[in-house]
């Protein structure tokens, strides 16, 4: 592990040479600022729900003058302008093809962010909704590339790195492409503090290990088609109990038939397993993990 570790520093070194510069404090003036009452009236009053968990609710929204958007409330704001607004600042920064695209933000009764729209909904909706048509497994191959390549961008690639990152079907949002975008990211971590230098080697590195155990229930959803609770122990505890070795195919999400590659299908697998793995004890580093899951599930449609 002293030859991974080293090439993680190598990795960050390089990146240090293109750091942004200090982010001002105040107000944000790079990204557009909506009113509490546009964005009330955009979402029904904050009817239209597409889903809610502890950190806030995320809302369809139809703007009069910006067409259709995903409003997110994040709760974690809502006491602190100044540390909302340094998050607007560092959320804008972020591009990547499979990260959702901040679009403004409102600070009212909620602290609110508004990111461009996702014609598709969320992963969730087509794997627990029967009246959806079936993910075809190139399609489900590409999101779980896709979700990768946005985790290494913002662990490896992004200075400060994001550790505040939640995978999760409910948050990965899919375009009119099926392209998959990460929606639940942010710089806040659990202690209250952003991330960067100054965070405690053990809190990142719990957290590293932390998103990449959610990536392998990420997979394993993607492979069977059930949707996971209770931080992925009940689909964890059910693959197991399959054997996974003699009976894989009986894991297969039935909606895809016969209709995949068996030796994609494997890879994927082996790689969810690994991730599931390095939540106890790391088998590679964050860097290497990266590698070897492009290896392994690479698509061309990605």
């Amino acid at each position: 592990m002293v030859a991974t570790a080293g090439t993680d520093r190598l990795i960050r070194k390089i990146h240090a040479c293109f750091r942004p510069a200090p982010l001002p404090p105040g107000p944000v003036s790079f990204v557009r600022h909506f009113s509490y009452k546009d964005i009330k009236k955009a979402t029904d009053s904050f009817c239209r729900i597409i889903y809610s968990d502890a950190h806030g609710a995320a809302y369809r929204a139809n703007f009069s003058d910006a067409g259709l958007a995903l409003v997110k409330e994040v709760k974690e704001f809502d006491q602190s302008k100044e540390v909302f607004y340094r998050e607007v600042q560092l959320l804008g920064r972020l591009h990547h093809r499979h990260l959702l695209a901040l679009r403004g933000f409102c600070m009212g009764q909620k602290s609110l962010l508004v990111f461009d729209n996702v014609e598709n909904g969320s992963l969730k909706d087509h794997l627990n909704d029967p009246l959806r048509t079936p993910l075809t497994w190139r399609t489900r191959l590409q999101i779980a590339n896709g979700v990768a390549a946005a985790l290494e961008y913002l662990l490896l690639f992004n200075d400060p790195p994001v550790y505040h990152v939640s995978v999760s079907a409910s948050n990965i949002m899919l375009d009119e492409n099926f392209i998959a975008k990460l929606s639940n990211v942010g710089f806040l971590g659990s202690s209250g503090n952003h991330t960067g230098t100054s965070h405690p080697t053990d809190c990142i590195e719990a957290e590293c290990r932390n998103i990449i155990f959610q990536l392998g229930v990420l997979i394993l959803e993607l492979i069977t088609g059930q949707s996971s609770e209770k931080e992925g122990a009940d689909l964890i505890q059910w693959v197991q109990e399959n054997h996974l070795g003699s009976s894989i195919y009986k894991l297969i999400d039935p909606d895809l038939g016969n209709d995949y590659d068996s030796r994609e299908l494997r890879n994927l697998l082996d790689v969810g397993r690994l991730c599931i793995k390095s939540r106890d004890k790391p088998v590679l580093s964050p860097a290497r993990l990266f590698r070897y899951l492009q290896k392994k599930i690479d698509s061309p449609i990605s």
